[in-house]
């Protein structure tokens, strides 16, 4: 039989597949531009944190975290193609930073350490997502933002564990993917 918190994940993880399909199709149709370096950190950074959840025990609470993880990286690897091509230099610099910042983390090993570092850097990488989002909110879809946020809020009903390491990056994330699809829905009108 299947528990409150599975049941809870499972529907987590569909909330992952429901706004990461959509914005993929987007991708591959050119209708949405993703930013190829805030991708390829949100992969390290995914990783990173599925991978210190399990550790710290958040059980099935980890499972909507390594759903979205699939997502990322192919969203990360569908952007080297269709991604946004005109990087600019401020965007090197994040993703300079945002790679220098897992340092720490190979010299520790302590989940909850990496999953502070690595929840910094995700917000470090969101920055070049964010400027472009202000400038161009046409190349982005609010869908996969607003079912980020509520999966986020619904994963953290789905631990089995309550620490920073299996709480940090939801909470920041609901907060971050918030802002995102406001900033996508208040160009638009």
């Amino acid at each position: 039989m299947l528990t409150t918190k599975t049941i809870v994940a499972i529907i987590a993880a569909g909330m992952a597949i429901i706004g990461n399909v959509p914005y993929l199709i987007s991708v591959f149709r050119k209708q949405v531009i993703p930013h190829p370096y805030t991708w390829l950190v949100w992969s390290i950074v995914s990783a990173v944190t599925f991978f210190g959840q399990i550790a710290k025990g958040a059980g099935v609470g980890a499972i909507p975290t390594g759903a979205s993880e699939i997502f990322t990286i192919i969203i990360f690897l569908f952007s080297l193609r269709y991604g946004f091509k005109h990087v600019h230099r401020k965007d090197t610099i994040f993703l300079v930073i945002a790679l220098l910042g897992l340092i720490p983390w190979f010299l520790t090993n302590d989940p909850t350490i990496s999953v502070i570092i690595v929840v910094s850097i995700d917000l470090v990488a969101f920055i070049p997502t964010l400027r472009k989002t202000k400038a161009h909110p046409e190349t982005e879809r609010h869908i996969l933002y607003s079912m980020n946020a509520a999966r986020h809020g619904l994963a953290l009903f789905s631990l089995e564990a309550y620490n920073i390491a299996t709480v940090l990056h939801s909470v920041v994330m609901v907060m971050v993917n918030t802002v995102m699809s406001y900033l996508i829905l208040k160009k638009r009108k």
